[in-house]
């Protein structure tokens, strides 16, 4: 399962402020690893260099060195909505009749894009990518006002889903958040009053990037805010909508941000960690060791070890170097893979009764690719503990979730799946634990959809069809 992008603007007078996004997106290239782009304004013009690939391919000095300004935004990207290929890359370049150019990175998904697409389409309106992106820039293009935050305040009412957005023009950084709040937005501060260039600002998607760059957090941007900040200050207003609830995606407390990240005034290392704990008092185990799967489990691990009492080690090596494990050809091949980047420690497992801690199941193969690895290594039984719910329904907001027939808890009991793995045992953490490691026991900050198939907004018919693949529209659970 991926997330889909990570977001970095600054707006710092006096700094290299390309150098400071690319290290920036360094810092959240776990939210996307097929393509990278950094736009950059020097208050004439907005220089942009983008490609596929990961941050440290796609920059090297020559690429970096036109990229000269006091405004820079950058993006990494793991496709959602629109194939993995160049025209597809962000950030993206548009003309507005009144603002000049302007360059738009957007982390999340649109769920009405295809009728916002076709009405433009149908006013002559032409696209050269299959990203949502594009069809919010080719809108914002399209709407009038003599200030971006005006242009947005007019066009956001328009879309639905899930959306952080970063624009550039030429002498303002602009950020916008939905009004669900479903994916995460942060503000910092770079530098400091006595220093040449004075204070200057950075949005990013989680503070990890704001601690790589040395800048203090300030706050989250809050759901439907539009900031604006240009050489006269910052500025705030909120996107006219009355949608007064929030959808946080909670997969980010669980999976995609990084541990030392904090999101909503939480460490999620610390919640993550109060996962485990919750699981332990759930589903306790007899064994004699806990592992984790790296490095994602891994603080869920240690919270049910201290809790159980049980020794945690590390019971597989990951591969420092191994990004992504791709599909191969044959089984053997696919072997080699999971082989490649998970090492078992054949001396922790021999002859041990083992918990292993992971923070989710999807598809369920990779899990029973693990299960078999653990098993050459000797470990005796394997009772598997999973720090989420089981995943039933799939996302609409932005995360790479397949179709409800290809997610293997959705039609199968706990019992049935650890089966399947090859498991001696498996169980899930409650959703009630979710909550409550959360800090939020009643569930009212966050989207818990892809567990319940409760969605926080209405989904385009064609959009439940393609992605619940043969399951009766009856089925569907929405508000």
């Amino acid at each position: 399962m991926h997330e889909e992008c990570g977001l970095f603007g600054v707006l710092a007078p006096g700094e290299d402020v390309a150098n400071l996004t690319y290290f920036g997106l360094y810092a959240l290239q776990h939210r996307g690893q097929e393509s990278a782009g950094i736009a950059v304004s020097n208050h004439r013009e907005l220089v942009m260099h983008k490609e596929m690939g990961l941050v440290s391919q796609v920059f090297d000095a020559e690429a970096m060195a036109p990229l000269v300004g006091d405004i820079a935004i950058g993006h990494t990207r793991y496709s959602t909505t629109g194939s993995p290929r160049l025209p597809n890359a962000q950030p993206m370049r548009f003309e507005h009749g009144q603002l000049g150019p302007l360059a738009l990175a957007h982390n999340g998904n649109l769920i009405n894009a295809g009728e916002v697409r076709e009405e433009l389409a149908a006013d002559g309106v032409e696209f050269v990518s299959t990203s949502d992106t594009e069809v919010l820039g080719r809108l914002l293009v399209r709407t009038p006002g003599a200030t971006l935050d005006v242009v947005l305040h007019r066009a956001l009412p328009r879309v639905h889903g899930a959306y952080c957005l970063l624009l550039l023009t030429r002498d303002s950084l602009v950020a916008a958040r939905d009004p669900l709040g479903i994916r995460p937005l942060c503000l910092g501060r770079f530098g400091d009053v006595d220093a040449p260039g004075g204070v200057g600002y950075i949005v990013t998607s989680e503070t990890c990037a704001l601690d790589v760059v040395g800048a203090n957090f300030i706050r989250d941007i809050e759901p439907g805010e539009i900031v604006t900040i240009d050489p006269s200050g910052l500025r705030s207003i909120r996107v006219p909508v009355e949608q007064s609830r929030r959808a946080m995606c909670s997969f980010e407390f669980i999976y995609f941000a990084r541990p030392d990240s904090v999101m909503g005034g939480q460490s999620l290392y610390e919640a993550r960690r109060q996962m485990g704990r919750e699981l332990a008092r759930e589903a306790p185990v007899d064994a004699d060791v806990v592992i984790t799967l790296p490095d994602s489990g891994t603080p869920a691990a240690i919270g049910f070890a201290e809790e159980t009492g049980i020794p945690f080690a590390e019971g597989m090596i990951k591969s420092r170097y191994i990004t992504r494990t791709f599909i191969q050809p044959s089984q053997r091949l696919r072997e080699s893979g999971i082989r490649l980047k998970f090492n078992p420690m054949r001396h922790v497992l021999e002859g041990k009764r083992v918990a292993l801690v992971d923070d989710s199941i999807v598809r369920g193969t990779t899990s029973k690719r693990i299960v078999d690895e653990l098993r050459r290594a000797g470990a005796a039984e394997l009772h598997m503990r999973i720090a989420s719910p089981p995943i039933m329904w799939p996302c609409f907001m932005g995360i790479d979730i397949a179709s409800r027939n290809e997610l293997i808890a959705a039609h199968k009991t706990e019992d049935e799946v650890g089966a399947l793995i090859g498991a001696d045992t498996l169980r899930y953490l409650s959703i009630e634990g979710l909550r409550r490691s959360m800090g939020d026991p009643q569930g009212r900050g966050f989207c818990f959809a892809c567990f319940t198939g409760n969605y926080p907004v209405p989904v385009p018919l064609q959009l439940e069809m393609d992605k619940l693949a043969m399951e009766r529209p009856d089925e569907l659970r929405l508000p």
